[in-house]
């Protein structure tokens, strides 16, 4: 309990760094921040140290209220929003983008390359594994769970399970039966006999 007083405390200085962080909302030492103008969090978020934060030519985060994030959390935005909706939960080594890195031009270094930049969004109520890597051009609906070490990228309806590396949906919350139901690999629900 008292490091989560410490870091309270740390937190408020950071008031000085972010565009906006909400009340009740503690950081745990981060490791690297740019562009924390642009970062707007939610009052009740939780995140704990490890914390590398970029935004770059005008890309602005979002972490909205009642959000946990566990250590070594990584999410960098370019040019456009990324939003992480409320009451969230991110487990540890989590990395999260709306930037890819161009490489067309041979014998240029590709950090030296443009961005490429794709609308990326984590829906409410969403729980996102450890080791997971959420690439530029995802969306999550509301209450996806991703499995551990999944590699996602793709627009992924409410309610879904989603795993792999690439992933893909293998379960989906089926709201005329009230059940979590397996799924083809397009996120369509399989008729079990």
């Amino acid at each position: 309990m008292i490091f989560k007083i410490i870091w309270f405390i740390k937190t408020q200085f950071l008031r000085l760094v972010f565009k906006r962080i909400g009340l009740l909302t503690y950081i745990g030492s981060p490791t690297y921040i740019t562009g924390g103008r642009n970062v707007y969090i939610g009052n009740k978020v939780r995140i704990f140290p490890g914390l590398r934060i970029e935004t770059h030519n005008e890309g602005k985060i979002y972490i909205e209220e009642d959000v946990a994030i566990q250590q070594n959390f990584h999410i960098t935005s370019a040019k456009i929003d990324l939003r992480i909706g409320k009451s969230s939960t991110i487990l540890g080594n989590v990395f999260i983008t709306n930037i890819d890195h161009d490489y067309k031009e041979i014998g240029v270094h590709i950090l030296r390359q443009e961005y490429i930049v794709s609308k990326t969004e984590i829906g409410e109520n969403c729980f996102i594994g450890y080791g997971a890597a959420i690439q530029a051009g995802t969306i999550l609906g509301k209450q996806c769970v991703v499995g551990a070490n999944s590699v996602v990228k793709g627009i992924f309806p409410d309610y879904s399970v989603i795993v792999g590396a690439p992933a893909r949906v293998v379960k989906r919350y089926n709201l005329g039966t009230g059940n979590w139901e397996k799924t083809d690999l397009k996120g369509n629900f399989l008729n079990e006999n």
